[in-house]
């Protein structure tokens, strides 16, 4: 009888830490035998007719000259054999970004350059779900475009890009602003942690409660997810501050879900890119629950990317030692 309540309690408490993983529907992962040894920085995206894309970067190793950009389509549950979408010169390319116009023109964002304080941003364009892209197409001096996540789509078509910046003695975002389809570009005001010249990047942008918009971003010595809001649709936000969810100087993203709540993919350590978790939020933002555990390591799992589908899931990808990247599913409403 001990025993059998003992079991009763130890699944209870897992349940409420995140350890059962039964809104998990499906892992997999994208590829198995690639054209490439090393790989990084996933995106997803979804087309109109409910084709999933999943686009990242891919070479002999991170920042080598050979590293660019492929691409995989989900299509009647297989995806296809990774394609090279975009290259560069004698230069490595970095951290795409997928997204889905309502156009259903797809974007692809992603950067080339020598390292991250040297990298220029880029363009391509498909008209055919993913099949053939347009030459690239450079942007302005000090436009990068989305730096690593998603934009976020207003409703008058204006396209939010969370950008930042690893400069020598100076980490900080700021959100590139474009309301003609990338034709041209202004500039929010800074975002950056009070008092902390190593503070954040790579953005990632959400809508909250009462029209506000707020953003989650990695940081460099702070140890913690820091949060920053916009009262006036992205063109000036608050200085950014921690939340609870810890962070290892990582990349991490979140996404609106359909009902109301927003979900964010991070690792739950200040030291390690392990263990991978999703938190969700009731309320825009402000407190945050750890729900499920993806990867408890050791090991690298990081760099996120998720979306909602049109058919409600959570699609999730993310780096899976740097020589995969790993694809799961999730159902919200077991969240």
């Amino acid at each position: 009888m001990l025993k059998k309540y003992s079991l009763f309690f130890f699944l209870l408490i897992c349940s409420s830490l995140g350890g059962v993983h039964s809104s998990i529907i499906k892992e997999e992962f994208i590829f198995t035998n690639p054209p490439f040894a090393s790989c990084h920085a996933s995106t997803l995206t979804q087309t109109d007719s409910g084709l999933l894309l999943c686009s990242w970067f891919g070479g002999s190793e991170e920042g080598a000259s050979d590293v660019a950009i492929w691409l995989s389509i989900l299509d009647q549950g297989e995806w296809s054999f990774p394609r090279k979408v975009a290259a560069a010169n004698g230069v490595p390319c970095w951290n795409p970004v997928l997204f889905t116009m309502p156009s259903n023109e797809l974007l692809l964002f992603y950067k080339a350059g020598k390292n991250p304080q040297q990298w220029s941003g880029f363009l391509k364009r498909s008209c055919d779900e993913g099949i053939n892209w347009s030459e690239e197409k450079s942007f302005p001096a000090g436009v990068i475009g989305p730096v690593k996540n998603k934009p976020l789509l207003l409703q008058d078509g204006t396209l939010l890009c969370g950008s930042s910046i690893e400069s020598w003695m100076r980490w900080g975002c700021w959100i590139d602003i474009t309301s003609d389809n990338c034709q041209s570009w202004s500039k929010s005001t800074p975002i950056n942690v009070k008092s902390q010249l190593f503070g954040i990047i790579q953005p990632t942008i959400f809508f909250a409660e009462n029209g506000l918009l707020k953003l989650l971003a990695r940081s460099h010595q702070i140890g913690f997810i820091c949060i920053a809001q916009s009262q006036d649709q992205g063109k000036s936000w608050s200085p950014a501050k921690p939340t609870t969810l810890p962070n290892p100087n990582s990349a991490i993203d979140a996404v609106n879900i359909a009902d109301g709540r927003i979900l964010v993919v991070y690792n739950h350590s200040k030291e390690n890119r392990y263990p991978l978790n999703v938190a969700i939020s009731k309320d825009g933002g402000e407190t945050w629950k750890m729900k499920v555990i993806l990867e408890e390591g050791p090991g690298e799992y990081s760099y996120p990317s998720a979306i909602q589908s049109k058919d409600g899931k959570i699609h999730i990808t993310y780096t899976w030692n740097r020589t995969k990247i790993k694809h799961v599913v999730l159902d919200p409403s077991l969240l």
